[in-house]
């Protein structure tokens, strides 16, 4: 059983773009610029964007990648309804098979987007050997204690998997005994030729442009959009599970705050929201992931250094 598709090997070491950065700072427009300009498809690295009906609180922007030019292909997006789960082990799997579906037409891969775990799992090739977990099994491997937990996993494991599994954690070795079931034994390699990109503002001109994003969703029609996702069977409970927006709008529509009281507050955490994110890529960086930042986001600087990655001069970004 193989992770990933044959080609991917050779398609990891070949040049890729990423688009990141904080919320509200214009990553599906610069990526789209560069698709444009260097033959690029684009793959959502959104874990919300791949939802049906979830198009203004997400900010798919769909109409971006049609303006202007050429429609641009963008891939991930639309791929599953509400109701259904979608978790990490799915997108990896996803977004490899694209990116060499993408490779074999001759076009340049451009991951745009900032799920923060869903971009450094991609990128650092890691390991979700095994599958997804079967609950029902799990639960049961959960009542046994450790030697009970011990002898299983000798019997199932390879000497390999053995000696690299920390059996100081019971759930460690319980992960180890269902990857051994699953016959898994190839491990993803690490993108190893990309450039990262992210648009940068100041953080007073993140604050604005989110308080004007948000106003320009609220009236691209959000509270309709919640309102029609938890009409067609959603329940507020499950659409407090997909974010900021789809939780104060619940929580709004749901009589539990006022129009003003969920503006303000889903505003407030949306703030705070980014500055994690601001947290999230200094650690990133200091991973050694080098992020090239463009001050608001120039589209002619970001042209200029992807140019002279493409043409081997630009030092690699990860």
């Amino acid at each position: 059983m193989s992770l990933f598709p044959p080609t991917y090997p050779a398609v990891a070491q070949s040049p890729i773009l990423v688009v990141t950065g904080p919320t509200a700072t214009g990553k599906t427009h610069l990526a789209v610029e560069l698709a444009r300009e260097f033959g690029g498809e684009i793959l959502s690295v959104d874990s919300r964007q791949v939802y049906r009906g979830m198009d203004v609180g997400t900010g798919k922007d769909i109409s971006e990648y049609s303006e202007g030019g050429a429609p641009v292909p963008c891939h991930l997006l639309d791929i599953v309804e509400p109701s259904e789960k979608y978790d990490l082990f799915r997108f990896l799997q996803d977004a490899r098979e694209c990116l060499c579906e993408v490779h074999s037409r001759g076009r340049l891969p451009i991951l745009c987007g900032g799920t923060a775990l869903y971009l450094a799992a991609l990128l650092d090739g890691y390991e979700m050997a095994g599958g997804p977990p079967d609950w029902e099994e799990r639960k049961r491997l959960e009542t046994l204690d450790t030697p009970a937990l011990m002898e299983i996993l000798r019997s199932v494991a390879s000497p390999e998997l053995l000696a690299r599994t920390d059996v100081s954690q019971d759930r460690r070795i319980i992960r180890a005994i269902e990857i051994a079931r699953s016959g898994v034994t190839e491990v993803p390699p690490r993108l190893s030729n990309t450039l990262i990109l992210a648009p940068k503002f100041t953080r007073e001109e993140v604050r604005e442009r989110i308080r004007v994003r948000l106003d320009a969703r609220l009236d691209a029609g959000l509270v309709e959009e919640v309102r029609g996702l938890h009409e067609a069977g959603i329940s507020f409970e499950k659409l407090e599970w997909f974010g900021l927006e789809y939780r104060y709008l619940s929580r709004y529509l749901s009589g539990a705050l006022s129009y003003d009281e969920m503006h303000n507050e889903l505003l407030n955490r949306i703030r705070d929201f980014a500055k994690s994110q601001d947290t999230w890529f200094r650690k990133f960086e200091r991973e050694g992931h080098a992020i090239h930042w463009l001050p608001a986001g120039d589209v002619g600087e970001a042209k200029a250094i992807v140019r002279d990655f493409l043409s081997g001069t630009q030092s690699r970004g990860a």
